[in-house]
């Protein structure tokens, strides 16, 4: 039961990956979108960021802050700079939220993950009230590491802008009703994540949530400032 509430986080960082799709087959507002975003670059690129982690589960709380950074040759590497709370979310928890990322690259299981062809099938649903395209996700495998929800992408130029959901397999038992709300924004001509809000009902222990944000200073090799190409990009703490 100790392991559940590690695990439980661990998971949500497996929807980060974002692959090819496969377009409509009937006419949809949100077909041209999806177009859009089959044409975009779906290589991980090399970034270099900080991170701050925050989780609550019942009266404890914890937080943490790390220095990480990816490279395809490297994998995916992390440092912890800060942190404060509870014990036990700190070290439990949120570390073995960047652990498991970390094991997650060297192994090879992003793919596994990744919004494609091979691990989803694709609906569009129309465009929303904020305008943004929506399309469908439904997992061809009932896995802990994919998602049943909907891909909010840009019209125009099919930039993913969120992906939010429910995992369709419980990793657990002692877990049930994760939910991922993950946020993106094209920083330095890239699309990367910037938030992931999660929540789960952890049997005997109640709600437990985690919020993770990003600060880039790199991507590419190429320094960045911390402004999207859409406004100023300043994570929320």
């Amino acid at each position: 039961m100790r392991r559940e509430l590690s695990s439980y986080f661990t998971v949500g960082l497996m929807t980060l990956s974002v692959g090819a799709v496969t377009g409509a087959t009937i006419p949809d507002p949100a077909d041209h979108s999806i177009k859009q975003f089959l044409a975009q670059d779906d290589t991980q690129h090399p970034y270099r960021a900080s991170r701050r982690l925050e989780a609550v589960n019942g009266g404890r709380r914890g937080w943490l802050e790390a220095t990480t950074e990816y490279t395809a040759v490297a994998g995916f590497h992390y440092q912890v700079t800060a942190e404060g709370g509870s014990k036990y979310i700190c070290n439990r928890v949120l570390r073995a939220v960047l652990e498991g990322e970390r094991e997650a690259i060297a192994k090879g299981e992003v793919a596994r993950s990744s919004i494609d062809q091979v691990n989803y099938a694709f609906q569009p649903h129309g465009v929303d009230t904020d305008g943004l395209a929506n399309v469908l996700l439904s997992p061809r495998r009932k896995e802990r590491t994919l998602i049943v929800g909907t891909l909010f992408l840009k019209p125009a130029d099919g930039d993913l802008v969120r992906l939010q959901g429910k995992l369709a397999k419980s990793p657990s038992f002692w877990v049930k009703d994760v939910n991922v709300v993950r946020s993106y924004e094209r920083i330095g001509g890239t699309v990367v994540p910037v938030s992931l809000d999660s929540t789960a009902d952890l049997r005997f222990l109640g709600l437990a949530t985690l919020r993770m944000t990003y600060a880039y200073s790199e991507i590419d090799g190429q320094s960045v400032e911390q402004q999207s190409d859409s406004g100023t990009y300043a994570p929320r703490r």
